[in-house]
């Protein structure tokens, strides 16, 4: 997924953290079939409250 964002050949050891958290947080962002179309956010989210009662 993150070469959707970087093209290959690109240097990582350039990147902010800054830039690759915004990376991180939009592809956690994207709904996945494999999920029933929920973002990995909106599953881990329910996970937690599931495991807190």
């Amino acid at each position: 997924l993150l070469r959707q964002y970087f093209p290959k050949g690109s240097d990582f050891s350039k990147l902010t953290v800054a830039a690759v958290n915004r990376v991180v947080a939009q592809i956690n962002l994207r709904p996945r079939k494999r999920l029933g179309w929920k973002t990995p956010y909106e599953v881990y989210a329910g996970v937690s409250v599931a495991l807190m009662c």
